[in-house]
């Protein structure tokens, strides 16, 4: 960055950067550099990233890049903004840019409610012949939505497969505390027979863990043959390839059909 607005009385800035991924919750996806002080010319020289970023994201989504300038006293002010559509980007290219900072751009906030985003979550599925069975590997989430007044969650992640009569399909990982973007890597094994997962479908519910009360839904996602797009995809890869571990990033949504919304 070169050349910023003067914000402090000394003449200079105490700059940061942050970074929204548009259209998306902004809380959940929001990454910023460390401050920097008393210059107008800063150098962060920090790398940042988005995990979880699918095609669809390429095509749809546009980088938001604000710079502000951090105040012990009163309300950090802000500097300027730019923005950068990803379909500008190639992959495995780096490119630089040299933008002029605007004010501030409206953020459009005519959204689909019932569809924001509440995070990614990263699964893994694989027909095992040898266990006879479905192995589900809950790897990651990125960019969670916060639940908790400090601006994090408590995250653990439960698996059913449905129809599940009896309810003894239901797995749970461990609660990861404070954090927006935990890595569980663990993984679940359904033993059933090849043919019969056509039938079945996989729900993926993300929660926030809470002491002495219930635990927050944070969003959730359903695999199987009656979804669409990028979800129907993943279950027909793995019915399709025996024993091969498929792994996707799949966009948590906070409406799930017929999910029981309690824990």
């Amino acid at each position: 960055s070169q050349g910023l607005k003067p914000m402090d009385h000394n003449g200079l800035a105490d700059p940061y950067v942050k970074l929204h991924l548009l259209p998306g919750a902004s809380k959940a996806n929001k990454l910023r550099t460390k401050t920097l002080r008393n210059t107008l010319n800063p150098t962060w020289n920090e790398t940042l990233t988005y995990y979880g970023i699918t095609d669809e994201d390429m095509i749809r989504k546009t980088l938001r890049i604000s710079v502000s300038d951090e105040d012990k006293f009163r309300h950090n002010e802000f500097i300027g903004e730019t923005r950068i559509p990803l379909k500008k980007l190639k992959p495995n290219q780096t490119k630089n840019f040299s933008i002029c900072l605007e004010k501030q751009l409206p953020i459009d906030k005519t959204e689909d409610k019932s569809l924001e985003e509440r995070g990614r979550i990263l699964i893994s599925l694989k027909y095992s012949s040898q266990k006879q069975g479905l192995l589900v590997g809950i790897i990651r989430c990125a960019h969670l939505a916060a639940m908790d007044a400090n601006g994090y969650s408590d995250p653990y992640v439960k698996t059913y497969l449905k129809p599940d009569e009896d309810k003894k399909s239901k797995h749970k990982t461990a609660v990861k505390k404070k954090t927006l973007n935990p890595e569980f890597n663990e993984e679940f094994c359904y033993e059933i027979k090849h043919g019969d997962l056509a039938k079945k479908t996989l729900e993926v519910t993300v929660w926030d863990y809470d002491i002495g009360k219930s635990n927050d839904f944070i969003g959730g996602v359903v695999l199987g043959i009656n979804a669409k797009g990028e979800r129907l995809k993943h279950w027909f890869d793995c019915l399709k390839n025996k024993d091969k571990k498929i792994e996707r990033w799949h966009t948590l949504t906070n409406e799930l059909p017929g999910a029981v919304l309690s824990d």
